[in-house]
């Protein structure tokens, strides 16, 4: 900014500068065109040519012309000083006599300018010759007087300058401060945040870039503390969940005996904890895929087919009294491997509910733009309270016993897999009275 101011005072400066000069030239300039017109006229006193009498045309020009203010004409005639106006003759034009002899002997027009100590000095000649009398008309003009005044703007200028550049920089740095207090708070909250502490956030003020800003972090700040907790709740039941079955198998290996029918059954034991752990560890690695972008492989699906096949791999799980209660017909983009594993975990939820003898229905059906495919069973119900809870990760009904077949994993894949689809699963269920599951894909995102 200083430099800017600088870089603007000095172009100022010369352009004032210059242009002061262009104007005295003009004005000398017209001074000379009306001596010289006056050469060509008569003389007023005798109503006759001037003719070879330089000293009239002299004294006529300097009688009938008031020169401007630091303006002096002077007259030479023969090499000397004839007349001048005004009367007060400038020191440095009679000590300057280098100069004089210089303009006495001139036999061409001149244009010129010397310096003094007072400034420049800029002067045009004329030299008038009749016969053996040489005479010179010059006009000369002092730039003191206007270059102090140039001067004093300049100086004006820069006075204006200042004041305007501090009272800029007072208004800067309290709107700065006003500005940049968001960023500060945004830079302490950064620094504060931990993966233990996410629960600071940064208030709201205003509808600018700033404001805009601060909503976005604390957004951010949201989806993290969302994630860290998600984590932090992954690790501890995950831990939890594999502690059970690692904590079985060294008890029953360390009371391991010599008796054949007792090894039997041990080695039984473990090997069923051992695939219960290996399930989950599938299951685990099932929903950490459901994050990446190439977790589905889509295909057009004939909804028919699909649910024919739906219900003859379900038959299969337990004997239950199965119904195909609709099929609906048409194309759907999914990737049907993926939808199977959704649809099966919610036969096999529907089985470990349900008694032998209790119905499991499944159908499906195209209505308002949305493939539906549901899984309706007679069994026990789910509580109000937990119908939101049990998609969670290791969520299990509160009246639910704990089963070894699964850990909790296989409502959230289904919610997983469905979310993928752009979809949702929708949940119909009463205590004593059955549920029904419906997986919900919207064809318009296929």
């Amino acid at each position: 900014m200083v430099f800017s101011a600088t870089v603007a005072i000095l172009a100022i400066r010369q352009v004032l500068f210059f242009r002061l000069e262009k104007r005295i030239e003009r004005s000398l300039l017209q001074e000379m065109k009306e001596f010289q017109q006056l050469t060509t006229r008569i003389n007023p006193k005798t109503n006759q040519p001037f003719g070879d009498d330089i000293r009239s045309i002299f004294n006529v020009f300097l009688n009938t012309n008031i020169p401007s203010d630091d303006e002096f004409l002077l007259t030479l005639l023969n090499g000397k000083i004839y007349k001048y106006s005004p009367r007060a003759l400038p020191s440095w034009i009679k000590e300057n006599y280098y100069l004089l002899e210089h303009l006495a002997q001139l036999t061409k027009a001149e244009r010129g300018k010397f310096y003094t100590i007072d400034g420049v000095v800029i002067y045009l000649a004329q030299p008038v010759i009749r016969g053996k009398t040489h005479g010179v008309f010059v006009v000369l003009q002092s730039t003191a007087g206007e270059s102090w005044e140039v001067a004093e703007t300049v100086f004006v200028i820069i006075q204006v300058m200042l004041v305007v550049a501090i009272l800029a920089s007072l208004l800067a740095w309290v709107i700065a401060g006003r500005v940049l207090t968001p960023l500060r708070l945004l830079t302490e909250t950064t620094r504060s945040i931990s993966e233990s502490d996410l629960m600071r956030r940064i208030p709201v003020k205003g509808s600018d870039e700033i404001a805009e800003l601060t909503i976005t972090f604390n957004e951010m700040l949201q989806r993290l503390q969302a994630a860290f907790s998600s984590q932090r709740d992954f690790i501890d039941d995950a831990s939890h969940e594999l502690r059970t079955p690692i904590t079985i198998i060294r008890g029953h290996l360390e009371l391991l005996g010599e008796d054949p029918q007792e090894r039997r059954e041990t080695i039984e034991l473990v090997t069923d904890e051992l695939d219960r752990m290996s399930r989950f560890v599938d299951d685990l690695l099932l929903l950490a895929k459901a994050e990446r972008p190439d977790f589905l492989k889509l295909e057009i699906v004939e909804i028919s087919s699909f649910t024919k096949e739906l219900y003859a791999k379900a038959k299969t799980l337990a004997h239950r009294n199965w119904c195909l209660e609709a099929v609906a017909s048409g194309r759907i983009t999914v990737d049907p491997q993926r939808l199977t594993q959704a649809i099966i975990n919610l036969v096999v939820n529907a089985t470990q509910h349900t008694q032998e003898g209790d119905a499991i229905a499944l159908g499906s059906a195209l209505t308002n733009g949305k493939a539906r495919f549901w899984v309706r069973d007679t069994g026990e119900g789910i509580s109000f309270c937990d119908q939101k809870r049990i998609f969670e990760r290791f969520a299990r009904g509160s009246s639910s016993p704990r089963r070894s077949e699964g850990a909790g994993l296989g409502l959230a894949i289904v919610k997983k897999i469905t979310e993928a689809h752009s979809g949702w699963v929708e949940l119909v269920s009463r205590p004593l009275g059955g549920s029904t599951f419906t997986i919900v894909i919207p064809l318009k995102s296929n």
